[in-house]
């Protein structure tokens, strides 16, 4: 059984925004940490992110220049599967349980047994997920939040298949990233998603009945104490990705009308227009 003091390495797999800024942060918290993507061009613009990342924590006076390059150099980027070994794989692929399943089987044969698999869906099944992994009691979810250096809350998801010394272990890591950690059973979205599509949903049905632009409610709710408004932070996350998970809990809730994907999201899906990572989404970049 793996406890945190066995954790040296982590691997995060999938070098977008989310997985770059994992990668990141496990970094400044002193673990070697390999970041893999498929695309080199994708690795390419997580480094320059965590580049960019850590220099502005710098230049705030939030790290010190050794401490920002000591957390650099703890950070491997590749593109080649056979590089990846470690205790701890996190992975942050594109919202499909296929290809997550796909990702951590590979994993699983370049890996000893005890390896654990921790999966930063937002919304899927981690009972779905781990069943049709070798050793399913080794696989949870660790959900981090955008953008993942400055977010603290991290959900731990134990399936039912999850051993309790997983959770035990991913919780710990947690706490040893700076994080704020809190334990959830595998449900629909779990906590943070299932209440957070009606901050999304609903926001968009008041622009679109033309109650107030969207540049007014995000800076209403950004008085009100939430760090970036939805419109603002739905362009972060990506509009496919942000959509996936809406569409993820209509399917689970039965199509329930209150998790109904809008349709302002939708043509935005269907335009191209994500969010930060095209240039343009509700708002242009």
């Amino acid at each position: 059984m793996l406890s945190i003091d066995d954790v040296q390495t982590i691997g995060v797999c999938g070098a977008g925004t989310m997985g770059a800024g994992i990668a990141q942060v496990a970094a400044m918290a002193g673990f070697r940490t390999l970041l893999y993507d498929v695309q080199p061009a994708n690795l390419e613009k997580a480094e320059a992110q965590v580049k960019r990342q850590l220099q502005t924590a710098v230049e705030k006076g939030k790290l010190t220049q050794a401490a920002a390059d000591k957390a650099f150099h703890l950070l491997y980027f590749t593109s080649d599967l056979m590089d990846c070994t470690a205790e701890v794989f996190i992975e942050a692929i594109v919202e499909k349980p296929e290809a997550k399943i796909a990702l951590f089987n590979q994993l699983a044969e370049l890996n000893h047994s005890d390896v654990v698999f921790a999966s930063n869906t937002s919304s899927l099944s981690i009972r779905s997920i781990a069943q049709r992994i070798p050793n399913p009691s080794r696989v949870a979810g660790m959900h981090f939040f955008n953008p993942a250096h400055l977010m603290q809350l991290v959900e731990v998801v134990t399936g039912p298949q999850t051993a309790p010394w997983v959770a035990d272990t991913l919780y710990d890591l947690a706490k040893a990233l700076g994080k704020k950690p809190v334990r959830v059973q595998d449900a629909p979205g779990f906590i943070v998603n299932r209440v957070a599509r009606h901050f999304y949903i609903e926001s968009m049905e008041i622009a679109g009945q033309g109650v107030a632009d969207l540049h007014t409610i995000d800076r209403l709710l950004e008085s009100a104490g939430f760090r970036m408004g939805p419109f603002a932070l739905m362009d972060l996350i990506g509009h496919d990705i942000n959509l996936a998970v809406s569409q993820s809990l209509y399917d689970a809730f039965r199509q329930s009308p209150r998790f109904k994907p809008h349709a302002l999201q939708v043509s935005k899906v269907a335009e191209g227009k994500l969010g930060r990572k095209t240039g343009e989404g509700f708002y242009k970049y």
